[in-house]
């Protein structure tokens, strides 16, 4: 009953209103910005991957640009890189996957635009930490101080909620479950072990975490997207079908055999929403969430971090969530039916995807980027709600090392208890935390252009002086 009623919920909330608000946000903003975070999206990758993006000699924060961006990162590459895009896939079809490219060309300036306002108007609090993010945004920026307010506790009220739904029970579910299927680890022992660990992180505030996540970001990442394309790589050939299937299955189902692929019925508006949501879920952009931990950035200017924080998306929607949906797709497992009888589902469809390449040690390969993914984002996570925690305690240090310890807990009530309902409630968060933060960047269109067009001069010459170097 609850489980049917939470469904309900979920899709009422992301719904047609929801899909309109997010990417449509996107797309206003990309419009009225003139195009310039796909414009300037080299600029950008450049500035992640220069030598000062890991210094902090530019300007004032508590982390350098690069380890803010990795923080970001550790939080939004995980579970929905492997799982969400193959739940989306399997409900919403092979094109669900085109639609989670298109929600994250536009989330690129959706994620740019709340990262380059929250440190625009983040506050330094007692302790001498960057504080910032939507709430602050809306508290700092509006015109209508009461409206700000109300939509800054709002958002901080709900980013509090879902970093134990999202960004924790779901992920530490996940985790334990990886662990108990692929080596036979008893749930509490996962547990414990995932407690302390957390714990001894999250007490070291964002310094501790942005160090853990400088280390293990890139190489999880790198290590996962190794795995999959040798997975691409050895079903060569069916990657031309694999990709047709992709591209008409968003469009037009009935084009490839009725719409049906084994088991599998699905529609435009079933591929859209589960290709838009798990997307969403995934990059995060839109949500606000990303943009707490870009205010800890080190940085001379709100909109060079924007672009820096923005390259998020492109990493985790386009490369990595990329690499997940093409091994599905190019695997043909999509729609089979397991020993029990019925269709796979979720991690199981990773899983044999990865099988079909490498043999048993694929289970393995997804078990270990599961155990990497959902860590990492239970530290990010940690941050993000700890942040938002802080707006609603005014800074009350007690109350806040409260919140590590009580965070750190829930993580052995997700690696031991069955969850189902977790994934709808977390959707829910989602959606709840996007509507401030959207609204805070509708109202807000004009100062981010203005910004934008402040800031190109100033691109432009950097691109000038980078050429001249390497001439």
């Amino acid at each position: 009953m609850l489980n049917s009623i939470v469904s309900s919920i979920d899709s009422f909330v992301w719904g047609p209103v929801m899909l309109v608000l997010l990417v449509g946000t996107g797309v206003f903003l990309t419009f009225r910005t003139g195009f310039r975070s796909w414009r300037n999206l080299g600029y950008a990758l450049h500035s992640v991957l220069s030598k000062e993006a890991r210094t902090k000699n530019r300007g004032t924060g508590d982390v350098s640009p690069f380890s803010a961006l990795m923080t970001a990162l550790a939080a939004t590459i995980g579970t929905g890189n492997i799982v969400g895009v193959a739940t989306a896939m399997f409900s919403g079809g092979p094109g669900a996957l085109v639609w989670m490219w298109i929600s994250a060309c536009f989330g690129l300036t959706t994620k740019f635009s709340e990262c380059m306002l929250s440190i625009k108007y983040r506050e330094v609090n007692e302790q001498g930490e960057m504080s910032g993010g939507p709430m602050y945004t809306m508290k700092n920026g509006f015109k209508n101080k009461t409206a700000g307010r109300i939509l800054g506790f709002l958002f901080a009220l709900f980013a509090v909620i879902a970093s134990f739904g999202i960004g924790n029970l779901s992920q530490a579910n996940s985790i334990s479950g990886s662990l108990k299927a692929s080596f036979h680890v008893p749930l509490y022992v996962t547990g414990i072990i995932m407690t302390i660990f957390t714990l001894l992180i999250v007490v070291g505030g964002i310094k501790s975490i942005s160090k853990i996540s400088t280390v293990v970001v890139p190489s999880m990442a790198v290590f996962y997207v190794v795995a999959g394309l040798i997975v691409i790589i050895v079903n060569w050939r069916n990657v031309p079908a694999g990709l047709y299937q992709i591209f008409v299955m968003a469009f037009n189902p009935k084009a490839v055999g009725g719409g049906i692929i084994g088991t599998i019925t699905v529609s435009v508006m079933n591929a859209m929403r589960y290709g838009v949501a798990r997307g969403c879920f995934s990059n995060e952009a839109g949500l606000g969430s990303a943009a707490i931990t870009a205010s800890a950035a080190t940085t001379d200017d709100c909109v060079r971090q924007g672009y820096i924080n923005m390259t998020g998306t492109f990493f985790d929607t386009i490369i990595v969530c990329s690499i997940t949906g093409i091994a599905i797709a190019s695997s043909g497992v999509l729609g089979t039916v397991g020993a029990d009888g019925k269709p796979l589902q979720g991690v199981d469809i990773t899983i044999a995807a990865f099988e079909s390449a490498l043999g048993p040690v694929g289970k393995y390969l997804v078990s270990i980027g599961i155990i990497l993914f959902a860590f990492s984002t239970i530290l990010g996570w940690e941050y993000h709600g700890e942040k938002a925690f802080e707006y609603l305690v005014k800074n009350n240090r007690p109350a806040i090392m409260a919140y590590r310890i009580i965070f750190s807990l829930i993580v052995y009530v997700g690696c031991t208890q069955a969850l189902d309902l977790v994934w709808n409630i977390s959707d829910i968060m989602n959606a709840l935390m996007a509507v401030p933060n959207l609204i805070c960047l509708l109202v807000m269109s004009k100062e981010i252009k203005q910004e934008v067009d402040r800031f190109q001069p100033i691109l432009e010459k950097e691109k000038k002086l980078r050429k001249k170097a390497k001439a």
